[in-house]
Order: C-alpha cells, then sequence, then structure tokens
C-alpha cells in the first residue's frame, strides 16, 4: 500500500513537473509571440507612414502649385496693364509735363480711357470690390477696398477704379519698400470691410525705353479681396479624407498666424498661437518646409502633415489629415492581431490544463461537482438579483447599440403597462415614444462613444408636475455572444433636490438676515456687504470661475462682515480717524466672522475663504488666529476674490471718518499692491469688468445715488 501511494505520489509529481514545463514553455513561446507581433505591426505602421507621407505629398503639391499658378496670375495681370503702350504713352506724358496746367490738361483729355481700361480690366480679373464691401449707407463715406490705380514713382495717385483704396499708410510703405523696376506682392491684410485682402504691383516704364530703373516712371498697383479665389483653391477635389485640410500659415513675431479658414469655423487671419505650443503642427511647418511629421493642430487633435512653403510671398502651406483616421487600419491591425495572439495563448493553455485534469479523473469529478455547486449557486444569485432589482424603486435596463431591451425590471414594464417579459427585444421608441425615448437614446450613445459612465439630472414634466430625474447609463460590454449594451439605472429625486433647494433658500436668507443686523450698526458701511458680494461675483466671472466658486465668493463678500457685531458701534460711526488699537479691533471683528460662522454648513468653502480673506498675497502679517504661512497660490482663490472686491468697496465708498476715494484712485491703489498685497490676476479682472463689462458706469450711479 506504501509502495504504491509512493508510486502514485513520484508519477504525481511528475505529472505536476511536466504541467509546469508545458506551462512555462507555453508563456515563453507566448513572449516570443507577443515581441513577433509587435515588431511586425510596427513595420507595417512605418510602412502606413511612408504611404501617407506620399498621399499627403501629392495633395499639398497640387495645392501648393495652384496657389502659386493663382499668385502669377495676378502678378500677370499688373505686368500686363504696366506693359500697354497706351498706358505708358499717357504715363510718360504726364511725367514728362513741364507745368500742373499742362499735367491737368493730359489728365482732362486722355485720363477716361485710361480709368475705363483699369474698370474693364478690374471686372475681369477680379480687382473690383465685392457687393458687400460696397454696399454702404449713402450718407457714410465709401471706404476704398479693391480696385486698380495707377501712380508715379513719387506715390501720386494718376488714375484709379471705383472702390481703390487711397496709397497711403500700409499700401504706400509697400510701394516704398519696392526694389525699383521690380514686381512686388503685399502680404496678406484686412482691408477696410474686414476682408482678407493682397495688393500687387508691376512697374510701368516709359513707352519705347529699355525696362530699366532709370527709365521707370511709376506702378501699376491692384488691390484684391482673396477670400473668394485663394482660399477655395486649398480644397482638393475628390478628397475622401475626411479630416484632411489645407492651411496657409506664417510667422507674426513669436506666434504663428493662421491665414485662411479652419475647419471649426475660425475665420480667416482670426486665429494665432504661440509658436513654443508643444508639438504644434504649425510652427513645425514654418521651421521645417518640406517636411513630413505627427504632431497636434490647432485643436489639440495628433495629426500627420506635410508642409511646403512659399518664395515670393511668406507663407508656409500645411496639409494634414488626423492620425486616428490616417491610422485607423493599423491600430485596427495591431489590435486584431494582439486579440488573436492572446486568445490563441489562452485556448493552448485551457487545453493543457483540460489535458491535465482529464489526466486526474479524480480533481475532474469534484471539479465536476463543484461546477454544479457553483452553477446552482449562480442560478440562486441570479434569481435573488431579480428579486432585488424587482424591489427597487429605481427604473432599471438594459438596451443594446439600437436601442432594445435587454433586460428590464418590474418598474420600467409598469410605466410602459406592459409585461417584463414582452419587453424583451423591442424598441425603447415603439414602447415609449420618440419623445420619451430620444433622451436615454442620446445618452445611451454617448456611454458608448466615450466608453464609461455618463450622469444627467433632467426636470421632465409629467401631466402638468415636474419630475426630477437622475440617470446612470454605463456601458456594458458584450457577454454571451451578445451585442454591446447600455445599463440605466434612472432615479426620481424630486425630493431630495427639492429640500437641497428649501434649505439653499433658508440658508441664503439667514445670511440676508445675518448682513442687516451687521449693516444697522454702522449706517456708513449700509450695503457694504452687498457691494463687497457684488463686486467679488463680478471679479470671480471675469477670471472664468466655475459656478460653485462664483457662488462662494459672493456668499463669502456679504458675510465678511459679520464680525463687527463684536466691535463697539460707537467705534464703528466715529466721524475721527481710529486708533491703531482701535483699527486692531475693527480688524479682528472682521476676522471673526469665519468663526461665527464655522458650524454652519455652506455648498462651498465659505468658512475657509473668510478665515483666509484678510492674508495678503505675499504672506506678510499674517493676523492673529489667521492659518500662517499662507501666502500665494496657497490660499484660496476665493478668498483672493473677496479680498480684493472688499478692499475697492472700502476705498470707494464713504466713512464715518473720511470720503470716498475717486474709482480711479482705489483702482490705482489696488493697482500699486498688486503682487504684494493682491492677486494680480483679480486685480486685473476687476479693472477689466469695470472699463469693459460696464462696472464703472454702475459704481458711478451707485455713488452717486449714495448707496456707498
Amino acid at each position: 500500500m506504501d509502495d504504491d501511494r509512493a508510486l502514485d505520489k513520484k508519477a504525481a509529481n511528475r505529472a505536476a513537473r511536466r504541467f509546469a514545463a508545458t506551462i512555462v514553455l507555453l508563456l515563453l513561446a507566448g513572449a516570443v509571440g507577443v515581441y513577433l507581433t509587435l515588431r511586425f505591426v510596427e513595420d507595417e505602421r512605418q510602412r502606413d507612414l511612408h504611404a501617407w507621407q506620399v498621399r499627403l505629398g501629392i495633395v499639398a503639391d497640387s495645392r501648393f502649385a495652384a496657389v502659386n499658378s493663382w499668385l502669377a496670375d495676378q502678378q500677370g495681370e499688373m505686368v500686363a496693364l504696366a506693359e500697354n503702350a497706351s498706358l505708358q504713352l499717357y504715363m510718360s506724358q504726364l511725367v514728362a509735363a513741364a507745368t500742373d496746367s499742362e499735367r491737368q490738361f493730359l489728365i482732362d483729355t486722355q485720363g477716361q480711357f485710361l480709368r475705363n481700361l483699369l474698370i474693364v480690366t478690374a471686372e475681369r480679373a477680379g480687382f473690383s470690390p465685392t457687393a458687400t464691401a460696397s454696399e454702404v449707407p449713402a450718407n457714410v463715406d465709401r471706404v476704398g477696398v479693391a480696385g486698380l490705380g495707377l501712380v508715379d514713382r513719387a506715390g501720386r495717385a494718376i488714375a484709379a477704379t471705383p472702390g481703390m483704396p487711397v496709397v497711403e499708410g500700409g499700401l504706400a510703405d509697400f510701394l516704398a519698400r519696392l526694389e525699383p523696376g521690380r514686381t512686388g506682392i503685399m502680404d496678406l491684410f484686412q482691408n477696410g470691410a474686414g476682408q482678407p485682402a493682397m495688393a500687387f504691383a508691376a512697374p510701368v516704364f516709359a513707352v519705347q525705353e529699355d525696362p530699366d530703373q532709370a527709365s521707370q516712371i511709376g506702378y501699376v498697383l491692384g488691390v484684391k479681396e482673396v477670400g473668394g479665389e485663394l482660399f477655395p483653391l486649398l480644397r482638393q477635389p475628390g478628397e475622401t479624407v475626411v479630416s484632411a485640410e489645407a492651411v496657409l500659415v506664417r510667422r507674426a513675431g513669436a506666434a504663428v498666424e493662421y491665414l485662411s479658414p479652419l475647419g471649426d469655423g475660425t475665420q480667416a487671419l482670426a486665429l494665432k498661437l504661440s509658436a513654443d505650443t508643444p508639438e504644434l503642427d504649425a510652427a513645425y511647418a514654418l521651421d521645417n518646409p518640406g517636411g513630413f511629421a505627427a504632431r497636434v493642430d490647432y485643436r489639440g487633435h495628433g495629426v500627420l502633415l506635410v508642409a511646403r512653403g512659399f518664395t515670393n510671398v511668406p507663407w508656409t502651406l500645411l496639409y494634414k489629415a488626423d492620425r486616428a483616421e490616417a491610422l485607423a487600419d493599423s491600430d485596427a491591425r495591431r489590435t486584431r492581431l494582439l486579440s488573436v495572439l492572446l486568445l490563441g495563448l489562452a485556448a493552448a493553455g485551457i487545453l493543457v490544463l483540460a489535458v491535465w485534469r482529464h489526466g486526474s479523473s479524480r480533481r475532474a469529478s469534484e471539479a465536476a461537482r463543484r461546477y454544479q455547486a457553483l452553477a446552482r449557486r449562480f442560478e440562486s444569485q441570479r434569481n435573488l438579483l431579480g428579486l432585488v432589482t424587482d424591489s427597487q424603486p429605481t427604473s432599471i435596463y438594459i438596451l443594446d447599440r439600437d436601442g432594445h431591451y435587454r433586460f428590464a425590471n418590474i418598474q420600467v414594464a409598469r410605466a410602459a403597462g406592459v409585461e417584463t417579459e414582452d419587453l424583451i427585444g423591442k424598441s425603447m421608441t415603439a414602447v415609449m415614444g420618440q419623445d420619451a425615448a430620444k433622451r436615454a437614446l442620446e445618452l445611451n450613445m454617448r456611454a458608448l462613444e466615450r466608453g464609461h459612465r455618463v450622469t444627467e439630472v433632467a426636470r421632465i414634466e409629467i401631466e402638468g408636475k415636474t419630475k426630477i430625474v437622475q440617470s446612470d447609463h454605463i456601458p456594458v460590454g458584450a457577454e454571451s455572444g451578445m451585442p454591446p449594451g447600455v445599463l440605466v439605472v434612472e432615479s426620481d429625486i424630486t425630493e431630495a433636490v427639492t429640500e437641497r433647494e428649501r434649505r439653499a433658500r433658508i440658508l441664503q436668507q439667514l445670511v440676508g438676515t445675518l448682513v442687516a443686523v451687521v449693516d444697522r450698526r454702522d449706517p456708513f458701511a449700509a450695503d457694504h456687504s452687498l457691494r463687497v458680494a457684488e463686486a467679488a461675483r463680478a471679479i470671480a466671472l471675469e477670471m472664468g470661475m466655475n459656478a460653485g466658486d462664483i457662488d462662494t465668493a459672493e456668499t463669502a463678500g456679504r458675510l465678511l462682515n459679520l464680525g463687527k457685531i463684536l466691535v463697539p458701534a460707537d467705534m464703528l460711526t466715529r466721524n475721527a480717524p481710529l486708533s491703531a488699537d482701535e483699527r486692531r479691533q475693527v480688524r479682528a471683528g472682521i476676522e471673526a466672522s469665519a468663526e461665527l460662522l464655522r458650524d454652519v454648513e455652506f455648498d462651498g468653502p465659505v468658512v475657509e475663504t473668510l478665515r483666509q480673506a484678510m492674508l495678503r498675497w505675499d504672506g506678510a502679517g499674517s493676523p492673529a488666529g489667521s492659518p500662517g504661512g499662507v501666502a500665494g497660490e496657497a490660499i484660496l482663490p476665493t478668498a483672493r476674490v473677496v479680498a480684493v472686491a472688499n478692499a475697492f468697496v472700502g476705498m470707494a465708498s464713504r466713512r464715518a471718518h473720511r470720503q470716498a476715494l475717486d474709482l480711479d484712485e482705489a483702482v490705482a491703489a489696488l493697482l500699486q499692491e498688486s503682487g504684494r498685497a493682491y492677486d494680480r490676476r483679480a486685480v486685473v479682472a476687476l479693472v477689466n469688468y469695470l472699463d469693459n463689462r460696464g462696472g464703472r458706469q454702475l459704481w458711478s450711479e451707485i455713488r452717486r445715488a449714495g448707496a456707498v
């Protein structure tokens, strides 16, 4: 018996060693397979990148050639006019005119012919103003935006088409910078009508003279609104890549300026980005004309790009496509190969395990019994889960990608007026109606696209009553061969939200009562708390804070002076300056506001904001009882806002012992202390509110009404 047991034990040990060796070999084979698969996928990716480089380059060259050809055509129009013999003769006679009267005679007798020539050429070549640019009210001076004109060497206008801009400012500088005898192009700019425009010039030489600098007598100057001709050349006919986009860019100091309209709706010449923006595709294109790279575009999307640099204008053409679209096949291939490999390894492991377990009949029998027990337990748990789900007051259901019910508890069935079994397989739209199902289906698609839970709270009108519903939409992966779906849990939170809103109203009423108590004790500071709250809200809005922080700053502003109830009333209303000890007493009263309110539950950090509102930005002279060592960025943003609002209202308001400062004086005092006593950003936000958001007018009206 012992020998049999020993043999059985040895056989079991040998079987275990063989099984372990098989597992090790399987793992090694899996590691080698993963390495080879990744290497193969990377090689494929490099080939795809090369193919995209060629594809993008072909399109970029095509658009580059189209733009270059267009520029050459515009210059050609100028050169053709400049070489017109009648025009040369006329300008030569003007230049040779000995007196102003002789010059005027030539203009009167021959000028109309040249103007007609210019008008016909402008209409044919597109140098006339657009309809929208020329349609202005009759009592408003027309602003020249486009046209053709002749100027002499001194820059004086000789003849021009209607709508031609006056040759001054930028146009005059453009002609002055031109090398004599050479044609020129003035870079893109916004004309008087706000449209993208360019200027083109060609020298006019004296008739029957060799074209050199000495014989040049003037210029043909053309100004054109280019939006309708230039930008359509950037679109590649027949392009099937949805995210493909051609963009013209140029340097603008330390920034990159986008010259052409962008795919997100941004207009031409309306966007500039810093050239040192990390991985910016336009910055790479400007530094590497002719290059190919993977970078990030103006929307923050990863893209593949090629660049082409122009020689006669300071532009670079950037042609790009979203990396996700371009390499979608490569990424899918990588995922597919790895999935197949891992599934193969898993299958091999299962097979080895099955063979090993088949060799041990006792273990197999025990495993079968365990599996049966597990199945019975799973069935019990499933029944319990159904019982628990049906007992919940919430509606719980699962929809597939197409909006068909895969599971629904009894609450959903009752709402639909059918049995639970009858819901399975039906579409939500058919059961609930299109309007009722639309919101849930849209949230389901959002959850599937994002791959994580989506939660929304909505107010729904049902039979004249408002119902507040919170719905959670949770993506569910494919199981048992079924398609992916979304688990939806809808809860009626009307009572909870109503109670929270009631508590918020009570809290606001309490705040208003406390503020009124403080205002009665100090008639000279009446409405001070309200004004601090208004200023704090305006500053927080200017700084782009979220709704919670804005409400916190406003509430803290209203309660900042609550501690003044601890200060004697005669000290608050005294019409003489306070002593240093009395000022400390008033300040200590203000600092006591946080302690008085520390047990009140606010939605935001109101109490902590009150504790830090008297701190200086540089940390100097922290008040007694205040958090020591807190300065700069460590101070709550809401506290920095309240500090600036309180200081501004205090300086701009009349007190018992002094008159109010002028608004400019109050702003100057805050600016002087910004970076020391106050956060510079909060001060700048206040100034912007006063100067650009109507704040100065509002405060002036308040002061005139005697409210502060």
